[in-house]
């Protein structure tokens, strides 16, 4: 063997190895994104099975805060669809409902003392506003796996693996901003 030879050799290796290189750490920077929405989704299961719970406590008292009740119910529902058929910009746009949702809810019981002091309700009310403080770390979470694998796909000479292998850029789960001020449930409970 020439010494041609073995440059080009040396250099063909060199080209698979970090191809190689590459493709698994595109491969691990989508596992991390999937990882970061599984996260998600098992909160906003949790949060999913807590809510009727909290709709039918809230009916014991509300009996005419029907309307409220029942947009709670639907935001409930877009949310579940939209996380079963992982629609992420979808899912930000019911998130946003359903907070305004909870939110009118949470300030409608204010009216109500008997409700405000059942124990039910207020477990249900700490319950769920624990999991909306822990969904919006795991969202930040998720939004920065889907950043970093973003990065990664668009970035030079990675991105020539990256349309090779066809790895997908990911959406950012974002709810507007309006909608995050518009529902606080922590100040809506501070008596």
């Amino acid at each position: 063997m020439d010494i041609a030879s073995i440059i080009f050799w040396a250099v063909v290796a060199g080209l698979v190895l970090y191809i190689i290189s590459v493709y698994n750490h595109l491969v691990r920077l989508k596992h991390n994104v999937s990882k970061a929405w599984s996260n998600i989704d098992v909160l906003l299961k949790q949060r999913h099975d807590e809510i009727p719970k909290l709709v039918e406590t809230c009916k014991q008292y509300m009996k005419f805060e029907q309307e409220t009740l029942e947009k709670v119910m639907q935001a409930r529902s877009s949310v579940a669809q939209a996380r079963q058929s992982q629609d992420v910009p979808g899912l930000g746009l019911a998130e946003g409902a359903l907070r305004m949702g909870l939110g009118q809810l949470f300030a409608l019981a204010e009216d109500y003392p008997e409700l405000r002091a059942n124990e039910n309700f207020q477990h249900l009310q700490s319950r769920i506003s624990a999991l909306e403080d822990t969904i919006a770390d795991r969202r930040e979470f998720y939004n920065e796996s889907a950043n970093i694998n973003n990065i990664g796909i668009e970035t030079f000479p990675d991105i020539i693996v990256a349309r090779l292998f066809r790895f997908g850029e990911r959406d950012l789960l974002e709810f507007e901003a309006s909608e995050i001020a518009d529902v606080n449930v922590k100040q809506l409970f501070q008596s």
